[in-house]
């Protein structure tokens, strides 16, 4: 079987992409990047959660071992703005494009320097992100590092995805990672604020 290097952003979005990776004849080997994951015991958590992942189904296993919320932050920060926070056309937030070049351009850099021919991530099983952005922005890493990009649209074994990892028993997180995405899923000002905003705006139309 070809070797393939499977970014994961945590165990449970590895469930699927790993069964069907094995499925078209790749074995995956894990590869765990994710510095923008907050606070700093939920990073350690999915770490260790993808590690126990990896274990349980026989894969190999690297990561990052080393928490980056600071450079995160530094990052995404000159984009943060309340339009960020509140407002978004289509649904998502430009800090995004940020994290997933700086991901999906390290598991590219990863692979090249550790002889693998091609990669992909766990970034596709999700239903909640850019998958255009993040085809682009991974195709722009392959070919600036030397290596293949895999695409494919997880999406559709979203639901078996969810039964393996509860059947393995996984820690299943409820927002995406970020303090941002943490604020959006948890903070009631957040929801009357972006209410109030779309309701003014149809007000306006």
């Amino acid at each position: 079987m070809e070797k393939i290097l499977l970014h994961m952003c945590c165990g449970p979005c590895s469930c699927y992409p790993t069964k069907k990776l094995r499925a078209e004849g790749f074995e995956p080997v894990g590869y765990f990047f994710n510095p923008n994951i907050h606070p700093h015991q939920e990073w350690r958590l999915r770490l260790r959660t993808a590690r126990e992942f990896s274990e349980k189904v026989g894969i190999k296993f690297f990561a990052d071992n080393h928490y980056r919320l600071r450079e995160y932050l530094a990052k995404v920060w000159s984009v943060v703005d309340e339009a960020d926070t509140i407002q978004f056309g289509d649904g998502f937030h430009r800090r995004c494009g940020i994290c997933y070049a700086w991901r999906l351009g390290e598991a590219a850099r990863f692979a090249a320097e550790n002889n693998f021919e091609i990669f992909t991530s766990t970034l596709f099983y999700s239903r909640h992100q850019n998958h255009a952005l993040m085809k682009k922005i991974a195709e722009h890493f392959a070919e600036k590092f030397g290596v293949k990009f895999f695409y494919e649209d997880f999406r559709a074994g979203w639901q078996e995805g969810i039964d393996l990892s509860l059947e393995l028993g996984l820690y299943r997180q409820n927002y995406c990672g970020c303090l941002f995405s943490e604020e959006e899923r948890f903070s009631n000002d957040l929801r009357k604020a972006r209410k109030k905003f779309f309701a003014d705006r149809q007000s306006r139309a």
